[in-house]
């Protein structure tokens, strides 16, 4: 039932609305002034009035305007509010691509994840869209690299929960999908939610998925790389070239085990991305070119034939 606001509601929504139209406008030096006043700060978390969806600092950052952002975090706005949708202005900075306002929030404690009653969440968004810069900075601050969009897609006529490492290789993001291995990605399976693969009668990991969809060889090589079962259910060949050549290199890999080096060095990123230790690679007091191995960078091979047993420890 409807009911007619009270009269501070009334003036409330007044200020509420002043505050987000100086955000727009992207008046920094006003907005300031304003928050120095007590009957603009008691609104500054506050979403606004019929038809407004969002916070003053969701405002900001829709507009990618960082200094209006800045004076609003100063001010002690809260960086994890929720617009109607439940998303959090990260996500909407996110959307927009806006890396500084990005890096504001997540430098202001704004969770990386996003809202967990939102459908969708920053890293996911990151992914799609093939924003390397932002995707690497939520890693950095602890996004689940695993993460899972709650809307399941039917592909192929098969049931996939759409995670980060799917949707960078359904839509050709190189970058993103080689960053996501690096911070640990699963390669078998795009999400590690157990509920969910329960609920598929055959789960699809993302290699099959990269067969399905025609995706370069180079996206089925860092798979293989990176330790993805080699040995699916079935390869469904079609008339492509890329996939003829996917499967090719797939066939080879049953037929030889990895070497040594590889093996070691997947053992050692196993147990880093158990302990939450994966971002911290850089951080090991080992030789700089044994990081470089652990992050697939370029080794010599004649240092690894030398140095292998060290990644033991």
């Amino acid at each position: 039932m409807l009911r007619l606001r009270t009269k501070e509601e009334e003036e409330d929504s007044r200020e509420i609305s002043h505050l987000r139209q100086t955000v727009l406008q992207n008046n920094v030096k006003l907005l300031d002034e304003m928050l120095c006043q007590e009957i603009y700060k008691k609104v500054i978390n506050c979403r606004g009035g019929w038809g407004i969806a969002g916070t003053p600092v969701h405002a900001a950052v829709s507009k990618g305007h960082l200094s209006c952002l800045q004076v609003l975090v100063a001010h002690g706005a809260l960086v994890d509010c929720v617009d109607v949708k439940a998303q959090t202005p990260l996500f909407a900075a996110v959307c927009g691509k806006y890396l500084d306002c990005v890096l504001t929030l997540l430098e202001a404690g704004a969770n990386p994840n996003g809202n967990v009653s939102n459908n969708c969440s920053p890293i996911l968004t990151a992914a799609r869209e093939g924003d390397v810069a932002i995707l690497k900075e939520l890693l950095k601050h602890g996004a689940e690299v695993n993460s899972r969009s709650k809307v399941s897609l039917w592909t192929s006529s098969a049931k996939v929960s759409s995670g980060p490492l799917y949707l960078a290789a359904v839509y050709g993001h190189m970058e993103c999908f080689k960053l996501l291995l690096l911070y640990g990605a699963d390669p078998d399976y795009n999400s590690a939610d157990a509920k969910m693969l329960s609920s598929i009668k055959q789960p699809k990991t993302v290699l099959e998925m990269c067969l399905r969809h025609g995706c370069g060889v180079e996206y089925i090589q860092l798979l293989i790389d990176f330790g993805a079962n080699v040995y699916l259910p079935t390869l469904i060949i079609e008339k492509s070239t890329k996939q003829n050549k996917a499967v090719e290199l797939l066939l080879q890999e049953r037929g030889n085990p990895k070497a040594l080096s590889s093996q070691c060095r997947l053992t050692v990123r196993r147990y880093l991305k158990k302990i939450n230790k994966i971002h911290c690679i850089d951080q090991l007091e080992i030789p700089a070119s044994l990081v470089n191995f652990l992050q697939y960078k370029s080794v010599p091979d004649s240092f690894l034939a030398n140095h292998w047993l060290l990644l033991k420890f």
